[in-house]
């Protein structure tokens, strides 16, 4: 059978508990084709990493060809479990997947964009605060993101930092890693430059219909969405008991770390905690790794809810941890991974 004849075929899928099905090419990806309908998915990284989209097969074949898949384990597979972001329908499918309805108020938008303001929070992390157009009502949920598109055609997705109570403009935290935005953030990006925005994207936002206490995970810049949903719970009063672990290699990674002890006074509890600090860095605070820092503090995280942002290797070790060794459940973990590259991350 010719290439061309595989990708020809078409086959239904059908999503439950929807109800709902779309007709597909074989070898169309599975959850871009239902985020591309609108359809209420749960995803993250769209990478193959987080497993945040994992869906099981009732019914039919579905094939990931030779993608990495990190957030599946071979006993998933085994059950029938598929990761819709990097799996194609090889025959007509029904998936059971868990559904996230509160997006479907939150409509991605295509807006211009004009840089109002450039702040080095520290010497590789840049504040970027865009203002939006007067006309353009931009609604997102606290912890969703949006893809940035600058000259070239450049594009990278970037956490919102800001609550969506501050109308009128978007804000940003970018780590400089070298990349084609980063090189034009901080070499060549001014106040007043045109941009433009797509979003809000992501399932990462906090779950009001639960009153559970939450855990608070970040690591790096994953900061910025724990950042807007803490200003938004504290906006509306919402009285749920936070507490909040901000990881970084060393003490200036922690970039905001004067507005994370603030909060204090609100009855957050915050603990940063540095594990490459060095001699001169004067460091007294708590060493090791983040999440590992939330285990000595929270054995059993039973009647916790964790949402938990930041690099692949910090948020899936603490969803392994946590699940397999503090008695969290599964479906009270909530994340955003940032993955570097091209693939649509946090």
């Amino acid at each position: 059978m010719s290439d061309e004849t595989v990708h020809a075929e078409r086959h239904t899928v059908t999503f439950q508990p929807l109800d709902r099905a779309l007709e597909m090419r074989r070898g169309e990806k599975i959850l871009a084709a239902a985020l591309a309908a609108n359809f209420p998915l749960p995803y993250s990284c769209q990478s193959g990493v987080c497993g945040s989209c994992k869906a099981k097969v009732t019914a039919g074949v579905c094939e990931h060809g030779d993608a990495q898949l990190a957030g599946l384990s071979t006993s998933e597979a085994e059950q029938g479990y598929v990761l819709l972001c990097q799996a194609t329908p090889a025959s007509d499918v029904t998936v059971e997947c868990r559904t996230v309805p509160s997006v479907e108020g939150y409509p991605v938008r295509k807006t211009a964009c004009r840089v109002a303001a450039l702040e080095r929070l520290a010497d590789d992390v840049m504040r970027i605060r865009l203002k939006l157009p007067a006309n353009v009502q931009f609604k997102f949920l606290p912890g969703q993101y949006v893809d940035l598109l600058i000259p070239g055609g450049v594009r990278r997705s970037l956490s919102i930092a800001n609550s969506p109570e501050d109308e009128g403009f978007i804000e940003l935290h970018l780590r400089n890693y070298g990349g084609p935005l980063s090189t034009f953030v901080f070499g060549k990006m001014k106040e007043n430059d045109l941009l433009r925005l797509d979003g809000p994207f992501g399932t990462f936002f906090v779950r009001d219909d639960s009153d559970k206490p939450m855990i608070l995970l970040a690591s790096g810049t994953g900061f910025a969405p724990i950042k807007s949903i803490i200003e938004h719970e504290l906006k509306k009063q919402s009285g749920r008991q936070m507490t909040l672990y901000w990881g970084g290699r060393r003490p200036h990674d922690l970039y905001f770390d004067s507005l994370a002890r603030s909060w204090s006074r609100h009855g957050i509890t915050y603990v940063p905690v540095v594990s490459d600090a060095l001699s001169e860095d004067g460091w007294a605070g708590r060493a090791g790794f983040v999440h590992e820092a939330v285990m000595r503090d929270f054995a059993d995280l039973s009647s916790y809810q964790v949402y938990a942002c930041g690099a692949p290797v910090v948020v899936l070790s603490a969803k392994r941890d946590f699940t397999e060794r503090c008695g969290l459940p599964d479906h009270e973990f909530f994340a955003d991974i940032f993955v570097s590259g091209a693939a649509p991350s946090a």
